[in-house]
């Protein structure tokens, strides 16, 4: 199918987001699938359609955007972060300043809150939320979730935070007051500062190596002294002493002083 090239200008010009920075085969697959089931020839007349049909082009981002997420996706790390990471960061303040960077639909920045609720206070806890498409956070903020979606939660959380209707989890409103959720394009748009966390999870692999290194960078910059940086499972950095980062454990790398 021919016309990439043109597409990706006018969805950047649309939409601020910079598919040349994806993965070119991988992206191109999943959009031209799209346009297929949508039983449209070509990537011109699918773009004539989003641009005038908003339905089309919400479709469009939630699928562009692969929003595939679950309550303490990756348990162990998440044991990690509970029994190490945290802890050590508390030695040095009071409470800390976090950022889910693409949040989805919201079970990463409330498992953080409930682990935080572990530590001190729900009142005191808050969380940004960020991600670049308005439907997830959308959901997000609505907090209604599936049985297989809280199924790796300890059943402590699920117990005090959850209500059970009609076989969905509804997360309480004691959780969902501690997160702030902000649209934000990760290649665009300024990072937050002084962060003492940042997580940002099964993301970067869409993404060029080109665009990874300056994404690396800048979360390098939004990190406060000796903040972390926590990955995905396939996310490993290589060399990230180019980055002023130091690995502290597999999957999280700690700011280091230039």
């Amino acid at each position: 199918m021919e016309g990439y090239q043109l597409f990706i200008t006018k969805v950047y010009k649309k939409t601020g987001i910079d598919l040349s920075s994806y993965k070119e085969r991988q992206m191109k697959r999943r959009i031209e699938s799209l346009i297929t089931r949508n039983n449209f020839p070509t990537y011109d007349l699918y773009y004539n359609a989003i641009n005038q049909d908003k339905k089309l082009l919400d479709e469009f981002i939630n699928y562009l955007t692969i929003n595939v997420s679950e309550f303490y996706r990756n348990p162990q790390q998440w044991e990690i972060l509970n029994s190490e990471i945290i802890p050590n960061l508390l030695k040095t303040r009071k409470k800390l300043k976090i950022w889910s960077s693409a949040c989805s639909t919201g079970e990463e920045c409330y498992s953080l809150v409930m682990a935080l609720s572990k530590f001190y206070p729900l009142k005191d806890i808050e969380v940004l939320a960020t991600d670049i498409d308005e439907g997830a956070i959308t959901k997000a903020q609505l907090g209604v979730y599936t049985p297989k979606s809280v199924e790796n939660l300890p059943n402590e959380f699920i117990e005090r935070f959850f209500t059970l209707q009609s076989e969905r989890f509804m997360i309480s409103g004691d959780i969902k007051n501690r997160v702030r959720f902000k649209k934000l394009n990760l290649i665009e748009d300024a990072y937050p500062s002084d962060c003492d966390l940042i997580l940002c999870r099964n993301v970067m692999i869409y993404f060029t190596e080109e665009t990874k290194s300056k994404m690396y960078q800048k979360f390098h910059d939004a990190l406060g002294s000796d903040g972390i940086l926590f990955v995905g499972s396939t996310e490993q950095i290589i060399l990230p002493h180019r980055y002023n980062l130091s690995p502290l454990k597999t999957f999280f790398y700690q700011k280091s002083n230039r």
